[in-house]
C-alpha cells in the first residue's frame, strides 16, 4: 500500500494570489500531479490547507486534490477554519489501511499558532489505541517534539509530553506524520514512548529554511510531498521534491 502526505498548501481564494517564493495554488497542482504519477493509494493532507479561512480557498483545494482519482482526507492546521473545511469535504478520525489503521489527531488549538490536542482528545486517542492491536501510524498537524528551529519550536505541540504518555503504553504504534515545519525532518519521540519515529514533510507551498532562531523561508528549497509505503512489517518513506 502506498500513501502520500501533502502538508500546508495555504492557498487563498483567489488562485493567482502570491505568498513569498510563488503561488501556492499552482505549487499545488504541481505537487498534485507529481503525487498522483507515483500511484498512491490514498493521500493525505495534513493542515494549513488555506492562507486567508474562506470556503472559496477549501473549494480550490478541493478541486486540485480531486484529480488524483484517489481517496484523500485532510485534517486542520492552525491556519484552517475547520467549520468551512468540514463543511466542504467532512473530517475523518481514522483511515483503515489494510494491516495497519491511520489515526488523524486534531492539535488545532483556537486563536493560537502552537498547537494542543487537549484532555478530551488524548482520552479519546487512548481509547482508539486500546481498540486493537495492529500497527498503527498516527497524523496530526503540529509537530509533537522539536525539530530544531527556535521559532518553531515555540509554536509546536504544548502538551507534546501528555502525547507521548498516551502512547507510552502502546507498543504497536508504528510512526507518527506531521505538517507545520514547511521542511523534510526525520526524529524520535522519546525513549518511553519506544523512540517512535516522526516524520515532518516539505510544504506544498513556501519552504521554512532549517534550524534557523528566527523566521526564515528556505527560498533554495522546493514544493514537495511525503511518500510511505507499506508492505507486510516494513514501512518505507522518503520525500520528493517538485519544480515551482
Amino acid at each position: 500500500m502506498r500513501l502520500i502526505q501533502i502538508t500546508d498548501c495555504h492557498l487563498h481564494a483567489d488562485p493567482e494570489a502570491r505568498s513569498r517564493t510563488g503561488i501556492p495554488c499552482r505549487q499545488l497542482e504541481r505537487v498534485v500531479a507529481a503525487a498522483a504519477a507515483l500511484r498512491p493509494d490514498l493521500v493525505l493532507v495534513t493542515g494549513d490547507v488555506s492562507e486567508d479561512r474562506t470556503a472559496a480557498s477549501y473549494a480550490l483545494a478541493e478541486r486540485c486534490l480531486s484529480v488524483l482519482d484517489r481517496p484523500w482526507f485532510w485534517l486542520p492546521g492552525n491556519h484552517d477554519d475547520p467549520d468551512l473545511m468540514s463543511d466542504c469535504r467532512p473530517f475523518h478520525p481514522e483511515v483503515e489501511l489494510g494491516d495497519r489503521r491511520l489515526l488523524i489527531v486534531d492539535t488545532q488549538w483556537p486563536g493560537r499558532e502552537g498547537g494542543r490536542i487537549g484532555e478530551a482528545r488524548l482520552k479519546g486517542l487512548a481509547e482508539r489505541l486500546a481498540e486493537d492491536d495492529r500497527p498503527i501510524l498516527v497524523a496530526m498537524h503540529h509537530p509533537p517534539l522539536a525539530v530544531g528551529s527556535a521559532w518553531l519550536d515555540a509554536l509546536g505541540l504544548a502538551d507534546a509530553e501528555a502525547f507521548w504518555e498516551t502512547l507510552a503504553d502502546h507498543e504497536h504504534v508504528e510512526a507518527v506524520f506531521c505538517g507545520h515545519i514547511h521542511q523534510a525532518f526525520v526524529g524520535h519521540g522519546p525513549a518511553v514512548a519506544g523512540a517512535i519515529p516522526v516524520y515532518g514533510c516539505p510544504a506544498s507551498s513556501d519552504q521554512f529554511l532549517p534550524g534557523s532562531t528566527d523566521f526564515s523561508v528556505d527560498e533554495a528549497s522546493r514544493p514537495g510531498f511525503r511518500v510511505i509505503d507499506l508492505h507486510g512489517d516494513a514501512l518505507t518513506t522518503w520525500v520528493e521534491r517538485v519544480d515551482p
